[in-house]
């Protein structure tokens, strides 16, 4: 009995949380079935999804539809992040954003085409007014495609509220059929001070997940004493889709009584970094799985509900408690995993004692280190948590702890170049050394005087490096003399080994055109429809620059008629 109330009061809760939200205000995105490549707020590398990513069936072109009527409110055109962006204001207070788009609609095409020219930038964020742009809930107002930061055809839908702040898209009747639990792949315990512990140690332990025929899960009964939390490794799959994706809630309880919930309905942008503080950080580096800490320790995530004691527990001695953990996806599809701890207060064995260094970080504070021509500025709440630091330069090489404890804020490397030659000076960046031979990766650098200087959230091992080679540049479809009367794109590719392309600019007959970059094929491409190119010989130049400032110029003669 006491179970059917239980599930009753869930589903309760559940339907009256959905209830808030306007059920019929928007459309679907896209004319075929919605099937997921990624879910709303579902885990990824320094940051929570904020949208939906739907699958185009590895096409582009598909129409892209308003889910609501409305105006453009903004643009956005970028060669990495969302790429080609639309975003529509309705008349209810919240934004429907549609990224890494292929094109627009004519009459939005037009309208961003003509800003392109008058800048001169392929890059271009506009705000048209709200009687610019008005669109129809159901109009196309875009095409899908792949620009951007995308790992292949899909469109990213997004619901925002007011505020701004993602909303899961689902809330408002966006259906995407999903008929299975979600997937636990793993729990963990954490003991959360240097007096509790888990089966005799002071480390976290992985405890072996037992299948029960209901479908859920049990562990071993562990001995525990002291504070300690859990961690769970889990994730979702909708139908029709093989890819794994995020979950929707979950929820701890301590004999009965909640402990704890995560609940991925609604996030802020400026809250999305402190994923790598709700993650076992450590873990995912090195392991790349993403454990979820269900305890909250110095992190200011809205998505945490924290009901009792920041969802840690206190285990006594001689005290046997039942620890459970709800999993659910939106369609309320739910997985429990059941966990007896035995409370048992022993002599720890090997103990691992934390690891000190002559530098200490106090989170709250600002702290500068220096050695050599090396410096580096920590400002207040950089870091989560207090910790030791590694600290070492030797040859220009800054050893900077590892890239284990995340980060909140950016903190700021220097180099003084003031030993190197004039002539080199210009040729020199600050790159993070990256594997075990030490590869350079370009870290974005400033320069002031003699004073290099790059502002980053990653712990790790920083040098200098030099940059003298010049960036490449090679036609693709066309050679040099060639009529291109019947072509409609003029494409030619650029790379840069070593500090990477900063910018580009194309002239023909020396007045700038528009040249679309697509850094995952390092293709620039010209589109012949923008008819500003006339009949005739035609003089084309190319200048790409590093971000050094090492520059290529390319020249070609071409005709059309």
């Amino acid at each position: 009995m006491r179970l059917i109330l239980y599930l009753l009061l869930i589903s309760s809760i559940f339907t009256n949380a959905q209830n808030n939200y306007p059920q019929d205000y928007f459309g679907a995105p896209l004319d075929i079935p919605l099937i997921l490549s990624g879910s709303f707020a579902e885990l990824r590398p320094n940051h929570f999804h904020s949208g939906l990513d739907i699958k185009t069936q590895q096409r582009e072109g598909l129409n892209v539809l308003a889910s609501a009527s409305g105006f453009v409110s903004r643009i956005k055109l970028a060669h990495f992040g969302y790429g080609k962006a639309l975003y529509i204001t309705h008349p209810n207070g919240y934004t429907t954003v549609y990224g890494h788009l292929q094109r627009f609609s004519p009459e939005i095409e037009a309208y961003i085409k003509k800003q392109q020219y008058e800048q001169e930038s392929y890059e271009i964020e506009l705000f048209p007014s709200a009687e610019t742009l008005p669109v129809t809930k159901g109009s196309i107002v875009a095409y899908s495609g792949n620009t951007g930061g995308s790992g292949g055809p899909h469109l990213h839908f997004e619901i925002r509220d007011k505020l701004e702040r993602p909303m899961n898209p689902m809330l408002f009747g966006i259906d995407i059929k999903d008929t299975s639990k979600p997937i636990i792949s793993t729990i963990y315990v954490f003991p959360l001070d240097e007096k509790s512990s888990i089966n005799k140690s002071n480390s976290k332990q992985k405890l072996r997940l037992i299948p029960l025929k209901s479908g859920d899960y049990a562990t071993e009964t562990i001995e525990a004493y002291g504070n300690i939390g859990f961690g769970i490794e889990t994730t979702d799959r909708q139908d029709l889709a093989a890819n794994s994706n995020g979950v929707f809630n979950i929820q701890t309880y301590l004999n009965g009584n909640k402990n704890f919930e995560v609940d991925f309905s609604l996030f802020s942008f400026d809250e999305s970094n402190c994923i790598n503080q709700y993650l076992d950080y450590e873990h995912y580096v090195t392991k790349r799985q993403r454990i979820q800490k269900l305890f909250k320790l110095n992190n200011p995530l809205s998505i945490l509900k924290p009901y009792l004691n920041d969802g840690v527990l206190t285990i006594q001695d001689s005290v046997s408690s039942i620890y459970k953990i709800r999993v659910s996806d939106f369609k309320n599809n739910e997985s429990f995993v059941s966990i007896n701890i035995k409370g048992k207060k022993t002599t720890v064995t090997n103990p691992v004692m934390p690891k000190t260094t002559p530098y200490y970080i106090t989170a709250s504070q600002s702290t500068n280190l220096k050695s050599g021509n090396v410096s580096v500025d920590f400002y207040p709440d950089t870091f989560f948590e207090d910790f030791y630091i590694d600290f070492d330069v030797r040859n220009d090489t800054l050893t900077l702890h590892e890239d284990v404890i995340p980060t909140r804020k950016n903190f700021t490397i220097n180099y003084d170049i003031s030993s190197y030659r004039d002539v080199d000076k210009n040729k020199l960046y600050i790159a993070r050394l990256v594997g075990s031979k030490k590869y350079p990766v370009y870290s974005s650098t400033k320069r002031e005087g003699n004073i290099l200087s790059t502002s980053t959230k990653t712990l790790g091992t920083y040098g200098l490096a030099t940059d003298v080679v010049n960036p490449h540049i090679s036609a693709v479809n066309f050679r040099d003399g060639q009529w291109l009367s019947n072509y409609r794109f003029l494409k030619l590719k650029i790379s840069d080994t070593h500090s990477g392309i900063s910018n580009y600019r194309a002239t023909v007959n020396d007045k700038w055109i528009l040249m679309e970059y697509d850094y995952k094929t390092q293709t620039l491409t010209h589109d012949f429809n923008d008819n500003i190119i006339p009949e005739g010989k035609n003089n084309l130049k190319v200048i790409v620059t590093d971000n050094v400032g090492n520059s290529t110029t390319f020249e070609s003669v071409f005709y059309r008629k």
